[in-house]
């Protein structure tokens, strides 16, 4: 019988969450995978991988079990037993918004989720389990908006992630946000006109009624990279919910005064801010298909262009894929995380 590994659910009640602008819980439930050897011996000490979700996505919905396809408990033994990544320890949080999701980033909308992580979750993993709690023995990964946490978190805090992998993580936003919003100004209309459809839409379809009309993907995306991105606290008040969207609700033109707020956290523009922390990464990991249905493959070769304009070094690769179902992905995800993250000496 192969070694398994075990899941932990974990239960924090975050002190940073509690009031937070949208009311969402500041308890929150999440997986921890401690890998086979973790209870064989007690003073063993293990790197730690934290995996973030995609938008609308919470850690715990890793473990769904699906038609022939694994999930992260059963892709990690599996990998352990292989031989093709270390025995780590996997935290998988929970940052789900009203939203639809964080980005893993501060917002007078939605909560200070990058606080949550780096000044709550990451301490508490460190005093509850036997990690080896250096940033060298710590990665953060993820796909598509977890991708991006991936990228946002390491670089803004290379001390505490000292590796990081993005698959399809978002990049270039006027590539992959910016031509969804001519649709948006059609499928809103389906809740009113102006500010009253948004704060309509809000009301009326955030919540567990089943089925979600056509529109409602698009509609939430671009509404919760607003919360993200381009908060408002007074447009409560004024319109009915706390954030301002990048284009005119009639007639779809661009707000350049808001989008420029969200590409003040495109990471293809904050390559140069950043660059001093990117180069203390001991890893940059990169990855994207080629039928990326948002252009994150592009967003993705930019970025890498911009590290490699500025000397810093990555790892890019490409798949025969689009952006959905590419869970796969992460067996290269963790066997290149293997090669690179420090073990207890």
């Amino acid at each position: 019988m192969k070694p398994a590994g075990s899941i932990i659910t974990e239960t924090y009640t975050s002190r940073i969450l509690r009031n937070n602008p949208l009311g969402d819980p500041a308890e929150r439930e999440f997986p921890v995978y401690l890998p086979p050897s973790y209870f064989k011996n007690g003073n063993r000490r293990f790197p730690v991988v934290y995996l973030l979700s995609g938008f609308t996505g919470k850690g715990i919905m890793n473990l769904n079990v699906s038609f022939l396809s694994e999930n992260i408990h059963q892709r990690l033994d599996r990998l352990i037993h292989e031989k093709k990544m270390k025995e780590m320890i996997v935290v998988m949080p929970d940052c789900i918004t009203k939203y639809g999701g964080s980005q893993f980033i501060n917002s007078a909308a939605t909560g200070r989720y990058e606080d949550y992580l780096v000044k709550e979750i990451v301490p508490y993993i460190d005093s509850k389990y036997r990690t080896i709690p250096q940033g060298s023995s710590r990665a953060v990964c993820g796909k598509s908006s977890g991708g991006y946490g991936a990228v946002i978190l390491a670089m803004k805090n290379p001390e505490i992630f000292r590796l990081m992998c993005s698959t399809s993580g978002d990049m270039s936003f006027e590539y992959c946000y910016q031509p969804s919003f001519p649709s948006f100004i059609t499928d809103i209309e389906n809740y009113g006109k102006g500010h009253k459809a948004v704060a309509n839409f809000i009301k009326k379809e955030l919540n567990y009624n089943q089925p979600k009309p056509k529109h409602f993907f698009n509609i939430i995306n671009d509404i919760g990279m607003a919360s993200c991105y381009s908060p408002n606290p007074a447009g409560m008040k004024a319109k009915g919910y706390n954030f301002d969207l990048p284009f005119d609700l009639n007639t779809g033109e661009l707000i350049r005064e808001v989008f420029d707020k969200w590409l003040k956290h495109d990471p293809v523009r904050l390559v140069g801010k950043y660059e001093k922390n990117l180069k203390k990464l001991n890893l940059i990991y990169i990855d994207a298909g080629i039928y990326d249905e948002f252009s994150l493959h592009a967003g993705a070769r930019i970025f890498c262009d911009k590290l490699r304009k500025k000397k810093i070094k990555f790892i890019h690769e490409e798949f025969k894929a689009g952006h959905m179902n590419i869970q796969y992905r992460y067996d290269r995800v963790f066997e290149i995380i293997s090669r690179h993250i420090k073990n207890q000496n």
